[in-house]
């Protein structure tokens, strides 16, 4: 079995749902005095967070294993990798995030779920030494969202119709305050094991209640369109290096293969194959960059049987020959990795 690319761990988030747009512009409804004190604190509460582990910029782990915090002081360039199922939270500047023929934009506390895992391509663009970018991912557990689901009353209506499998939202005052609570809670790792099963419960319970829940529910019915589809795509995942024909995956999903193709291309906004070929050629990269592979055995390990129609289609989904392509990876995970680099 092929191992399957390594996911992100800083994943994107776009445009929330109190925007319009206005002459080419976006305007953003004005928060009330609530919303706008539970930023201040969430703001606040991160940065504390970050210069409590050194300071300066990169990617801050914390002790509750599915929660992450970026700061970083500068844009950066466009970084394709595997997102999970998780929600995406930007409390400072902005990002942007393609995948498929999908792009999304997000700014200061909005928020982006994503509902299943598929290769995608984000970038920060909006960051200074003054005002650093600042984001939160916390991944999303299925198995919650369910049973939470189970509990509701008035479960939220699905849509009619496939639709992406990532929304956007902003960040109202109770789900802003269950990422304060989390950030709190990492501060003192005794007390994650007994409460962050609850506030994942209370995160569950308010991204299922916006206006986007149905999304969310369409994720949690057993034996959905959805469901379906996340199995083929666990069947991509897991053999990325084979030839696998379309009829083999809609088998996998128990559908026609039109109406799996229908489905898939509504859900990732990719094809099957264009869903592979990423796979293919992020493993390949994370071949090279992290094990030392050359480009033929990189090609071959991901299902390559021609080393020159590997580069073509590496220098078309990256833009750069694969050898450059490593070099600057590189070079771009050192500069990222050293953290001490100090704020302004």
């Amino acid at each position: 079995m092929s191992r399957m690319p390594e996911p992100s761990k800083n994943l994107p988030i776009p445009a929330s749902d109190d925007t319009m747009p206005v002459m080419g512009r976006v305007l953003r409804w004005p928060r009330n005095p609530l919303e706008a004190r539970v930023s201040s604190s969430l703001l606040a509460a991160v940065n504390a967070y970050v210069e409590a582990q050194g300071g300066g910029q990169g990617l801050f782990p914390t002790p509750i294993t599915d929660v992450n915090i970026v700061r970083s002081c500068q844009t950066m360039m466009p970084m394709r990798q595997i997102y999970r199922p998780s929600l995406c939270v930007v409390i400072q500047g902005g990002k942007e995030i393609f995948f498929g023929e999908e792009r999304l934009e997000y700014r200061a506390m909005e928020c982006l779920v994503v509902s299943v895992e598929l290769p995608a391509s984000g970038r920060i663009v909006e960051a200074s030494p003054d005002a650093p970018y600042i984001g939160v991912t916390i991944e999303l557990d299925v198995t919650v969202m369910r049973d939470v689901v189970e509990q509701l009353d008035e479960p939220p209506i699905p849509p009619a119709g496939p639709g992406p499998c990532m929304f956007v939202s902003r960040v109202d005052e109770p789900l802003a305050d269950c990422i304060l609570r989390l950030i709190r809670m990492s501060g003192t790792p005794k007390a994650i094991p007994i409460l962050y099963p609850s506030v994942m419960r209370e995160i569950c319970f308010w991204l299922l209640n916006s206006p986007h829940g149905g999304e969310l529910y369409r994720l949690a019915l057993p034996e959905s369109n959805i469901e379906r589809v996340v199995k083929a795509i666990s069947l991509l995942h897991a053999n990325f290096a084979r030839t696998l024909r379309v009829e083999q995956l809609a088998e996998t999903a128990r559908m026609s293969p039109s109406s799996f193709h229908q489905h898939f291309k509504a859900l990732t906004s990719m094809t099957p194959l264009q869903f592979q070929k990423q796979l293919r050629l992020l493993e390949a990269r994370r071949l090279m960059v992290a094990e030392a592979s050359n480009v033929a055995e990189a090609a071959y390990q991901v299902g390559y049987e021609s080393a020159s129609q590997f580069s073509r289609e590496y220098c078309r989904m990256f833009g750069v020959a694969p050898k450059r392509d490593v070099m600057n990876q590189q070079r771009l995970y050192s500069e990222y990795a050293s953290r001490k680099v100090q704020t302004a």
